[in-house]
C-alpha cells in the first residue's frame, strides 16, 4: 500500500500510517507534474490546503482510492472528478474547534483589557496606566451568532468567566442550548442585548454582510464584535464607520473579505484587534487534524470503514443507483425548506409514498438533512454524517412510510417542525430523473427544483400575478417559468428566473408591499 503525503503532516499522524508497514511518500512543495507522477502507484493521498488536487491529477492516479484533506474545507479537491472515479474524499471537520474557541475568548479579553494597545505602548517606552482602564467580562452578555461545535465550545469557556450567554441559531434545539446554559434569541435581539457578539456562522446567501450598517445602527451602543468565522459575514466599510462613530466600541477580527486585506482602513483603527487568520493555527489543533485525517484514511484502506467522507454513502453500487434520483430530490427539498424557514427547528419528518415506501431509504433522509443544513453551515455536512450533525443540534428525525395512494408513483414528503409552526413540501421525480416540487404547505403546485426561484404566498384574488410580473419587469428580472397553486383563498407561486437576471435586494421588499402578498422569498437549489 502506498500513501502520498503532499503537504506537511505532524509526526504522530504520519506514524499511524508507518505502523501499518505501508510505503509512505511524504514530501511538500511538489509541482503538479511531480505529484501526478508520484501518484501513479498510490492508493491514498493526504493534502492540506496548499496542494490542489485537480481532475488532471486524479486522472493520473489509476489506483487511488481515497483523498484525505487534513482540515475542514475541501475547496482544493475536485470532488466531482474524484466521485466519478469512485474515490472517497475525506476531511477532518471540527478537529480544530478548541483552537478557534480559545482564540475567540482571547479576543474578548484583548478587547476588554486593551492588551494589544497596552503592549504596543510599553514597547514604545510609554507607561500609560490610566489610559488603559479596562472592564471585567464577568456579568457581561456574550451573544453567539451560531451555536454549532465551535460556538458551543466558546459558550463553555465564557461561562467559566461568569458571562451571561445568549445565542442565535435556528438549527439548535432548546434542549441543547439549555444544557449549555444558553438562552436562544433572534438575531436582532442578540445584537440589541449583547455586550460582545462572537460570529460562528458559515458564509452563504443568508449570512453574507450579516453585520451591516442597518444591524449595527440597531445594536446596543458600545457593542464589541469578534469574528473568527468568515470574513464576508461583515460589511467591513459599515463596521469601520460604526467604530469611528462610536456606535461600536471595538472589534477583534481574524478573518477578512480579502486575505491579506487590500484596504488597511479597518485593521488600522485603534479600536480593532487584527490577526492574520490564525484561529486554527495551534500546535495541538494542527496535530489533532493530522491524526484524525490519518486515522480515517487508515481505517478506510485497512478495514473499509468510511468516516468523515464528503462524497460517498455506505451503499452498494446497485442500491445507490436505484436511489440516486431520490437522493437528489431529497437534498433539493431540504434546501428548499431550509431557505423557506427562519425559525428554530426541532424535528424533521420524512414520509415515503408509493415505491419509495419499500426497502431501506436511510440515505434519502441523510440527503434531506444535507439540503437543510448546507445553506446554514459552512462545511462538513455529507450523506455520511448528516444524522450526526442533526443529533448534535438536537433535531429529532421522524421517518415513516404510507401505503395511501397518491397521484405519483414515488412521492417524498418532508416537514420541518419549528418553534413557530410547520413548513411542509412534497416532491417527485419525473421522467429523465427531473426532481420537482409538487406541494408547498398543503397547496398543490408543480415546479422544477432547480435554479433561482422566488416563492410567493398570497391571497388568491384577481390581479396578483399581473402585479408580480410588472414588478419583476420593472426590476429587470426575466421570468423563465411560473407555476401557480391555489387552495381556497390561498395561493402559492413559484417564479423561476433566468440565471442571467440578477435579483436586486429591493425586489423582495417591493413584492412584500403588495397588499395581497403574505410572503416572498428567494430560494436557490
Amino acid at each position: 500500500m502506498k500513501i502520498v503525503i503532499a503537504d506537511g503532516l505532524a509526526a504522530p499522524a504520519q506514524a499511524l500510517l508507518t505502523a501499518e508497514g505501508w510505503d509512505i511518500d511524504a514530501r511538500s512543495g511538489r509541482t503538479p507534474d511531480e505529484l501526478a507522477g508520484d501518484l501513479a502507484e498510490a492508493d491514498g493521498l493526504i493534502v492540506r490546503s496548499a496542494t490542489k488536487v485537480t481532475a488532471a491529477i486524479i486522472a493520473a492516479a489509476p489506483r487511488l482510492r481515497v483523498i484525505a484533506r487534513a482540515g475542514t474545507g475541501v475547496d482544493n479537491v475536485d470532488i466531482a472528478a474524484a466521485s466519478a472515479r469512485g474515490i472517497v474524499v475525506m476531511n477532518a471537520p471540527g478537529a480544530n474547534s478548541i483552537s478557534v474557541a480559545e482564540l475567540a475568548l482571547g479576543q474578548i479579553l484583548s478587547l476588554a483589557r486593551h492588551l494589544p494597545a497596552a503592549d504596543a505602548a510599553m514597547k514604545q517606552g510609554k507607561w500609560e496606566k490610566k489610559k488603559f482602564l479596562g472592564e471585567e467580562i464577568r456579568n457581561k452578555t456574550l451573544g453567539l451568532a451560531g451555536l454549532g461545535r465551535i460556538g458551543q465550545e466558546v459558550a463553555r469557556r465564557a461561562a467559566a468567566f461568569g458571562m451571561r450567554i445568549i445565542a442565535h441559531d435556528p438549527f439548535i434545539s432548546e434542549q441543547v442550548a439549555g444544557d449549555l446554559g444558553v438562552k436562544l434569541v433572534t438575531l436582532d435581539e442578540l445584537f440589541a442585548s449583547a455586550d460582545y457578539v462572537s460570529l460562528h456562522m458559515p458564509s452563504n446567501e443568508k449570512t453574507r454582510n450579516l453585520v451591516n450598517a442597518e444591524r449595527l445602527a440597531r445594536a446596543r451602543k458600545g457593542i464589541r464584535i469578534i469574528n473568527t468565522a468568515r470574513g464576508d459575514l461583515i460589511d467591513e466599510g459599515a463596521l469601520a464607520d460604526a467604530l469611528e462613530a462610536g456606535q461600536v466600541a471595538g472589534a477583534a477580527l481574524d478573518v477578512f473579505h480579502k486575505e491579506p486585506p487590500s484596504d488597511p482602513r479597518l485593521q488600522n483603527l485603534p479600536q480593532v484587534v487584527a490577526t492574520p487568520h490564525i484561529a486554527a493555527s495551534t500546535r495541538e489543533g494542527q496535530e489533532l487534524v493530522g491524526i484524525e485525517t490519518a486515522a480515517a484514511l487508515r481505517d478506510f484502506l485497512r478495514d473499509g470503514i468510511i468516516r468523515n467522507a464528503v462524497n460517498f454513502p455506505s451503499l452498494s453500487a446497485e442500491e445507490f443507483g436505484r436511489l440516486r434520483p431520490f437522493v437528489e430530490l431529497g437534498e433539493r427539498l431540504g434546501a428548499f425548506l431550509s431557505q423557506m424557514n427562519d425559525d428554530r427547528a426541532h424535528t424533521l419528518s420524512v414520509r415515503y409514498y408509493g415505491g419509495l415506501a419499500e426497502g431501506r431509504n436511510d440515505i434519502i433522509v441523510n440527503a434531506v438533512l444535507v439540503g437543510v443544513f448546507t445553506p446554514i453551515l459552512s462545511s462538513g455536512v455529507t450523506l455520511v454524517n448528516a444524522r450526526a450533525v442533526a443529533a448534535d443540534r438536537g433535531i429529532e428525525i421522524v421517518e415513516s412510510r404510507s401505503s395511501r395512494t397518491r397521484n405519483y408513483t414515488n412521492l417524498l414528503s418532508v416537514k420541518l417542525h419549528t418553534s413557530e409552526g410547520e413548513h411542509w413540501v412534497e416532491g417527485a421525480v419525473f421522467e429523465r430523473a427531473s426532481p420537482r416540487v409538487v406541494q408547498i404547505n398543503g397547496i398543490s403546485v408543480e415546479a422544477p427544483l432547480e435554479g433561482t426561484m422566488i416563492v410567493i404566498r398570497n391571497n388568491d384574488q384577481p390581479g396578483v400575478i399581473g402585479e408580480i410580473g410588472t414588478l419583476l419587469g420593472r426590476h429587470g428580472v426575466n421570468i423563465a417559468n411560473f407555476a401557480l397553486g391555489r387552495d381556497g383563498t390561498k395561493a402559492v407561486g413559484v417564479v423561476i428566473v433566468d440565471e442571467t437576471s440578477p435579483i436586486p435586494d429591493s425586489v423582495l421588499a417591493d413584492l412584500r408591499k403588495v397588499s395581497a402578498i403574505e410572503d416572498a422569498r428567494i430560494v436557490r437549489v
